[in-house]
């Protein structure tokens, strides 16, 4: 009897026991299954939107606006001024050395000057001057000159080379006698040459003879070279246009008559 009740108390035991382990079970399998569900809802909810948003990139995307530049270009620079134009005839030939020196003779220096022969255009205290150094001159005897030389403050100019202390032994020693014939017959040659009126109006104010020594050489016509080789030689002719200037004897005369220089040389 007691051992019938043991045994149904065991059956009953076992399926109670069973019982709860089969609902344990089945719980445990509701609590694994429902979640995967739903995290598989919500993996495909978005996988969804990760689809939409390729699409959404797929859009051609619009170009931006064009920037204004932030700086503006500077204006063109206007082309600088051509240079002028020369004429030919002003430009020297570097070929040839001399047509190069004769050139630098014609500058400021040499403006535009009015040749003279007729002595009435010059003031008649300058006429008598070139009077008495022709007749000086003429007679042969160089100490003649002697008085017609300026004293005190502004005394004749002798720029022959060499000073030997007296103006008329400085004269003579330029000459190529011992006498100084030779210097007193150029002196008549440069006083009957054409003369120019130079710096009028400065303490430099004066008439000269000959004209050759305001005037570029390379601009002579045939007959000013004829005056001119009265004067000096073909040879210093051509030396003179290597130097670019006339440079032989010459002779001024202030506008009030007195002999201002008497010279030789550049």
């Amino acid at each position: 009897m007691v051992n019938g009740l043991r045994t149904d108390r065991m059956k009953l035991v076992r399926k109670m026991v069973m019982s709860g382990v089969v609902s344990g079970l089945m719980a445990s399998a509701s609590v694994l299954c429902f979640p995967s569900a739903s995290m598989a809802l919500s993996e495909l909810q978005g996988s969804e939107k990760v689809a939409e948003q390729p699409a959404a990139s797929s859009a051609t995307p619009k170009e931006p606006a064009a920037k204004e530049p932030a700086t503006k270009e500077p204006a063109a620079k206007e082309p600088a001024a051509a240079p002028q134009a020369t004429s030919p005839a002003a430009q020297p030939n570097l070929s040839n050395p001399k047509e190069t020196n004769k050139i630098t003779a014609t500058d400021t220096k040499h403006a535009a000057i009015e040749v003279m022969y007729d002595m009435n255009k010059a003031p008649e205290a300058v006429r008598k001057m070139r009077e008495k150094l022709m007749e000086a001159a003429s007679s042969g005897e160089p100490e003649k000159l002697r008085a017609l030389l300026s004293e005190g403050a502004e005394p004749t100019a002798l720029a022959l080379g060499s000073d030997n202390g007296d103006p008329i032994a400085t004269i003579k020693s330029v000459s190529g006698d011992p006498d100084g014939i030779e210097v007193l017959a150029i002196m008549m040659d440069v006083l009957n040459a054409g003369f120019v009126h130079v710096n009028a109006g400065t303490p430099d104010d004066a008439y000269v003879w000959p004209y050759f020594a305001e005037k570029p050489l390379n601009t002579l016509t045939l007959r000013e070279k004829v005056e001119l080789l009265r004067i000096v030689t073909a040879g210093d002719y051509e030396n003179m246009l290597d130097a670019g200037n006339y440079n032989f004897f010459r002779i001024g005369i202030s506008p009030d008559g007195k002999w201002k220089f008497f010279t030789a040389g550049d």
